[in-house]
């Protein structure tokens, strides 16, 4: 009998460990992710970047999460969840230091695609170690709540300590605070951590890595050019590139006996469902969150540390909220939870329309208030189901799918709330001329319209996924 509590004790502290390093690093990847939202003007201007080189770089760590996390996550199921999230933390600590050492737009551009590679290992890896310790039921619900809220307090946090040591110190020493952190998680998971993995390896689809990694880097790029004019040669290069090899990915999944996602999974009606709403997640809430502090500041005059606690508003909530979401009645299922997350998202959007060019930040609050709730189901509810819609010891890889889906939406809905912006703000308006705070609170007026609609049409899309039989 004594045997039998000590085993158990010693699981329930690999579950712990494993559920703080999970938690931990992706905390630290969504603080990466969002760090320059708040500071970019400051490292625009020491950098000497032009509007090209500032759009890059706050799109370039979305280009290496979204061109990586499958693979991280194939790669995570086969040689270990442990050793991709200790490697990612490497990686996401050697692109801070980089960032934090950048004398030009290029190396701070490059430095942050190196951070978005090793974000990807983190997040596609720890998603798969809560499914291999977590078993299915309540005890899987509360870790996915609370991953979920790893999540939120990534983003919280990403852009209030940027702002508040680009104000006391200067904007570098955001990513000398990663390098330290990441160094530290990645230590205490090699030592800590057991070592898991997948029982039946399937083996790494190198060609089909090479194809989806172009594919989507070339996409990525693309969306990224596009803003500055969508006719170019580069641009519409790059976007050929993209359909092409993106053909060539799904010759070679249909093939290949070690498919990075097989293709079955896209007939399953549970990971079409999670795919469709992370997805949604990316081009509706995440694509108009990414806008609003440059909103704030550029169209309503709110100072930066202003910007960084109202964007609290939103994500701080649904931190809070995908801790208790696990209380949800268990007939309230997955699906019906992502369907109702993003149709309240999407009402919590139309609410941050309406603006105008006298209006103070507290007239967002309602919205990213009501937004911040259903956001909160929405992650804890996308962390559960990313692993529950694919085979057994394939967490990893269901993590990197349904995280590919989310990156790749909030670059194309980025893109979107950017064209919308300018083309409304183009029109003439009966303003004067040289007003452009009327064109861009018009343009966000348009642009919220437009992201809610997404999310709205997704909670259709994912409610219409019902299994069969």
């Amino acid at each position: 009998m004594g045997h039998v509590c000590v085993a158990a004790v010693n699981v329930g502290r690999a579950r712990s460990r494993a559920l703080v390093v999970a938690s931990l690093g992706t905390v630290l990847t969504l603080v990466a992710f969002t760090a320059p939202l708040a500071t970019v003007n400051a490292v625009a201007a020491e950098l000497d970047a032009d509007v090209a080189g500032r759009t890059w770089m706050l799109s370039s760590m979305g280009v290496g999460l979204g061109a990586t996390l499958l693979t991280a996550g194939a790669l995570a199921d086969d040689l270990g969840r442990r050793r991709l999230v200790v490697w990612g933390l490497l990686v996401l600590s050697a692109g801070s230091a980089l960032s934090a050492l950048a004398g030009s737009t290029g190396l701070f551009v490059a430095s942050r695609v190196v951070q978005g590679v090793g974000g990807a290992a983190v997040v596609a890896a720890s998603l798969g170690l809560v499914a291999h310790w977590y078993e299915p039921g309540p005890a899987r619900a509360r870790a996915a709540g609370v991953w979920g809220a790893s999540v939120g307090g990534g983003i919280t946090l990403g852009p209030l300590l940027s702002t508040f040591l680009e104000r006391w110190l200067t904007w570098r020493d955001a990513y000398w605070v990663l390098v330290v952190g990441s160094l530290a998680v990645a230590a205490h998971g090699r030592l800590r951590l057991e070592e898991n993995r997948s029982a039946t390896p399937r083996g790494l689809d190198l060609a089909g890595a090479a194809l989806l990694s172009a594919s989507l880097t070339c996409l990525l790029a693309a969306m990224v050019e596009g803003r500055q004019g969508w006719t170019s040669t580069l641009v519409l290069g790059l976007a050929g590139a993209a359909v092409v090899t993106g053909l060539g990915f799904v010759a070679v999944e249909a093939r290949s006996a070690s498919a990075m996602v097989p293709l079955e999974l896209f007939r399953a009606p549970r990971f079409v469902a999670a795919t469709t709403a992370a997805f949604v997640t990316g081009a509706g809430i995440i694509a108009v969150m990414s806008y609003l502090p440059g909103f704030l500041g550029l169209a309503l005059g709110v100072p930066a540390t202003t910007t960084a606690l109202v964007f609290v508003a939103w994500s701080g909530t649904s931190v809070v909220v995908a801790l208790f979401a696990r209380r949800l009645p268990a007939r309230f299922t997955g699906r019906l939870q992502l369907a109702a997350s993003l149709a309240l998202v999407g009402v919590g959007q139309l609410a941050l329309g309406g603006v105008g060019t006298g209006s103070s930040w507290g007239r967002l609050v309602p919205g990213l208030l009501v937004a911040g709730v259903a956001s909160g189901v929405l992650n804890s509810a996308l962390g559960r189901e990313a692993v529950a819609s694919v085979p057994d010891g394939r967490g990893a890889m269901g993590s990197g799918a349904n995280n590919t889906a989310r990156y790749v939406g909030s670059a194309v809905g980025v893109t979107v709330v950017s064209v919308v912006v300018a083309a409304v703000a183009a029109q003439p308006s009966g303003a004067p001329a040289s007003d452009g705070v009327a064109g861009l609170v018009a343009g966000w007026n348009a642009a919220v319209l437009v992201t809610a609609a997404v999310s709205l049409v997704g909670s259709v899309v994912v409610l219409l996924c019902r299994e069969r039989g």
